[in-house]
């Protein structure tokens, strides 16, 4: 289809088509639903295949790049395809399809105020995501970054209501004031040091800083890409739990969050270099915060009773898994942290589909009222058993592959320190899944208080059947990237030059 384009028209191409989606979908508006949905769906389905006919000279070898602008000499807004942003860009638009087509299901069926400006966000935060995974330097990756996190205040802020505005707030606040208050500074710093900000193989800094300068600059980006919810910069997450489901996915796993990990491991791997990291005894502390991200995000999941609550606590877990992978500074462990953005997006994408499920079908939103709710609704459950199982890292599951990769990169450079953290976190994931699972499908369904007024849709079944195809192509994935994960596993390899 897109075959008569050279390989930087399909670089722009890729960045500015969901904005073309934006504008249709605004021309059709209100007007016609069923056309302005439609537009969506082509929109996201065109975005896929063109990011997609990029995989093959990616996994040749080659580095497709454009240079958009200049902004001032030297500093450029430049694309650039490697694999790990073939990897998230093949996240991002792949799963923003299927967000797509549960979205008009969910928003249909609750009725939900706003829907052009609902998608019209939404194609603007995949352009930007898309923008971030071929940032070809940290100019681009900082521009993109901010636009993501604008782009999609106003999806967190969709109902209107008090509560969202307060999300909202904190959700904007975070991310825009460590993005400028330490992404851009270090970004300046590094510029200043080695004169480019070009994503290079091997890093860019070199023996340019050294000691105590490592530490710190290294503080600077992690604490400054937000998005990763390093502890104690997380509230952002559970804040924005607030907005309808759909954007729950787009924040926990199809874009804004998977920004945040990515960035990580680039800049590790691009800017720092894991030569020089491996050779520096200034950069350990990372990986003790993130442990210390993993174990306390999973001890505040399991005391959630709100379903989407845990969830968010245990998406601030999953991606302390990223950030300690990459941390290890291992080739095995990188692959594993390649592998686990790519098990995460699908299996968290799943679970919080089917708590938007539940919520439709039955109006419950507390792990305490699930109890039964497999009888009646199995399609979406055993979606969210497959999603859980991922999550603790359990096969036959995609979750079991990155951690795997893991745990033999933390063995490799003997961290015993992360392989205890993995044998404990994955202890407690089961501790915080397992249990809604078993009372889903074993536990009778509780009867209804006699004061209980909430509406709780007694009789109900599943959801729309947009929402449970959407859900069950997540968990499908879930499964096969399990038995089948070469495609992603040579791009994470390639990302070391495996």
């Amino acid at each position: 289809m897109f075959g008569l384009l050279t390989q930087a028209q399909t670089l722009q191409l890729a960045v500015v088509l969901p904005l073309i989606g934006g504008v249709a979908v605004l021309w059709l508006g209100e007007r016609n639903r069923n056309l302005r949905e439609t537009a969506s769906l082509v929109t996201a389905a065109l975005e896929f295949a063109l990011v997609a006919s990029l995989t093959g000279s990616v996994m040749h070898g080659e580095r497709p790049s454009v240079e958009l602008f200049e902004m001032m000499p030297g500093l450029t807004i430049t694309l650039t395809v490697e694999p790990l942003g073939m990897l998230f860009a093949l996240i991002a638009s792949g799963l923003w399809i299927v967000n797509t087509v549960y979205s008009i299901g969910y928003m249909r069926k609750n009725n939900e105020q706003n829907q052009t400006r609902f998608y019209i966000c939404f194609t603007i935060a995949i352009s930007s995501a898309v923008g971030i995974a071929f940032a070809g330097n940290l100019l681009t990756l900082f521009v993109f970054y901010e636009i993501l996190t604008i782009s999609t205040y106003p999806l967190v802020t969709h109902s209107g209501k008090i509560e969202a505005i307060r999300g909202g707030r904190v959700y904007l606040g975070i991310l825009m004031s460590t993005s400028i208050g330490f992404l851009l500074l270090a970004v300046l710093w590094t510029y200043n040091a080695t004169g480019t900000l070009d994503f290079t193989a091997g890093g860019i800094l070199g023996d340019r800083i050294q000691g105590p300068e490592v530490a710190a600059l290294m503080f600077l980006y992690m604490f400054g890409i937000g998005k990763a919810a390093l502890m104690p910069i997380h509230h952002w997450l559970p804040a924005a739990m607030v907005a309808p489901t759909p954007v729950s996915a787009l924040l926990h796993a199809v874009a804004v969050v998977k920004a945040g990990v990515f960035s990580v491991v680039k800049v590790i791997v691009y800017i720092f270099g894991l030569d020089m990291l491996v050779t520096s005894d200034w950069d350990n502390w990372l990986l003790y915060i993130a442990g210390f991200t993993i174990i306390s995000a999973s001890v505040v999941a399991l005391r959630q009773d709100n379903l989407k609550r845990r969830l968010a606590y245990s998406t601030v877990s999953q991606l302390g898994y990223v950030i300690m992978a990459a941390a290890i500074l291992a080739p095995l462990s990188i692959i594993g942290a390649a592998m686990h953005i790519v098990a995460h997006a699908f299996g968290k994408i799943t679970l919080f589909f089917a708590a938007g499920a539940i919520y439709t079908a039955s109006k419950k939103t507390m792990v305490s009222q699930l109890d039964g709710i497999g009888r009646r609704m199995p399609f979406t459950m055993a979606a969210f058993a497959i999603g859980a199982l991922s999550m603790i890292g359990l096969p036959p599951t995609v979750g079991f592959v990155s951690k795997w990769y893991i745990v033999g990169g933390a063995l490799e450079m003997e961290s015993y320190f992360a392989v205890a953290v993995i044998v404990a976190s994955t202890l407690l994931n089961a501790s915080y899944f397992l249990p809604i699972i078993y009372a889903a499908f074993f536990k009778h369904e509780k009867p209804r208080e006699g004061n209980d007024t909430h509406p709780t849709h007694d009789n109900h079944g599943e959801a729309p059947v947009a929402m449970v195809l959407a859900l069950c192509v997540t968990a499908f994935g879930t499964l096969a990237l399990f038995f089948m994960p070469e495609a992603p596993l040579a791009l994470s390899r390639a990302l070391v030059g495996g």
